[in-house]
């Protein structure tokens, strides 16, 4: 029998930009990505969204709102992987960290090509991260 994964991925406006981690591993390795990752075993989805947030970016997150849930069974080429995202709000200072090759700030309308699905991810959120931009 085979299972699905759960994994979180943040969305983080931030000094006016998102957020985005470079992957250091496959898949995708080198493509740019929101920060995120697996869900562990006993962790509530919150928690690890908050924990990937810290270890990839070196921020501290506070959760803004839930964005979506994105469980299309083709969207990882490991298997099915769904994901919940969020957008988060960061504070702190930004350093790459754990399976983050670098860290990098982008304007919403410059994303680089992402990994996964999250270039729609950031486009169901646009008009929350614009409403979230406009005050920083």
């Amino acid at each position: 029998m085979k299972c699905i994964t759960l994994t979180v991925d943040a969305i983080i406006p931030y000094r006016g930009k998102i957020v985005l981690i470079k992957r250091a591993n496959e898949p995708f390795k080198g493509y740019y990505a929101l920060p995120g990752g697996i869900v562990e075993y006993g962790e509530t989805v919150e928690d690890a969204l908050l924990r990937e947030v810290e270890e990839e970016t070196g921020l501290k997150g506070k959760i803004y709102k839930l964005v979506g849930v994105y469980s299309n069974p083709d969207r990882d080429p490991r298997g099915h992987f769904v994901s919940v995202c969020f957008v988060v709000e960061g504070k702190g200072r930004l350093k790459a960290g754990s399976d983050a090759k670098e860290v990098g700030l982008f304007e919403l309308d410059k994303l680089p090509k992402l990994a996964f699905d999250h270039e729609k991810m950031i486009k169901d959120a646009e008009e929350i991260i614009h409403g979230i931009l406009s005050k920083m």
